[in-house]
């Protein structure tokens, strides 16, 4: 206890008076104390100044090495799958142009009505009502619906249902409603939706409505 005690007076002594020498002429304790505050002084300051910045560049860069790895992988798979790719893509063009024959285009539109018009004659049926509708543009074809009323048998009225089915344009029957009359006879009354596709001059007024909505949604 004597010894740490004088070793503890002698240490504390080295401290005092201090004041009025140049550090180079201090006692060995205070002048390692100082070196040891200068050394964390400049580490703290090199870190904030220095080192966090280049600790925040290695983290980014990490990171878009990550993303450079995942587009890279994406891009090898797709280049090996190319052949295969191109093979699909041929199939859905394909795909895509035998709907499009099945669509009239807006001349044909008159020769289509006549066609289900005499589906129904054909089988027999008497048309009470055949009225074509407003047209609605979507945003790749134009859908116009008729509505139709028509009487004659169950099999004569089924068969012409088929007809339907089995025209070279696409028609579908809609809100069908058959109800039986006195005679025996069946009245269907439906609404027949057709489709074609859209002119030039249509697909630009599309194109222009549809970005005149993209301006007004970005100005609110």
């Amino acid at each position: 206890m004597i010894n740490l005690k004088s070793r503890s007076m002698a240490l504390a002594a080295q401290f005092r008076d201090l004041g009025g020498r140049s550090p180079g002429h201090w006692p060995l304790a205070p002048r390692m104390l100082c070196g040891a505050g200068v050394m964390a002084a400049v580490i703290v300051l090199g870190y904030f100044a220095y080192w966090s910045g280049q600790f925040d560049e290695q983290d980014a860069g990490a990171l878009q090495e990550v993303k450079l790895r995942l587009a890279y992988q994406e891009k090898m798979a797709q280049a090996i799958n190319l052949n295969a790719l191109r093979v699909q893509k041929v199939q859905v063009d394909q795909y895509i142009e035998r709907l499009q024959k099945q669509l009239p285009s807006k001349a044909e539109m008159a020769a289509l009505l006549s066609d289900i018009n005499q589906a129904g004659l054909g089988r027999g049926l008497q048309f009470e009502l055949f009225k074509p509708g407003q047209v609605v543009v979507r945003d790749y074809y134009a859908e116009l619906p008729i509505d139709i009323k028509v009487s004659g048998s169950y099999h004569d009225i089924g068969a012409f249902a088929s007809d339907m089915a089995n025209l070279p344009r696409i028609v579908t029957l809609n809100n069908m409603n058959l109800a039986a009359g006195k005679d025996g006879m069946l009245t269907l009354e439906a609404i027949a939706k057709t489709f074609r596709y859209l002119d030039p001059d249509e697909v630009l007024a599309q194109r222009k409505e549809l970005a005149d909505k993209k301006n007004k949604g970005v100005k609110k």
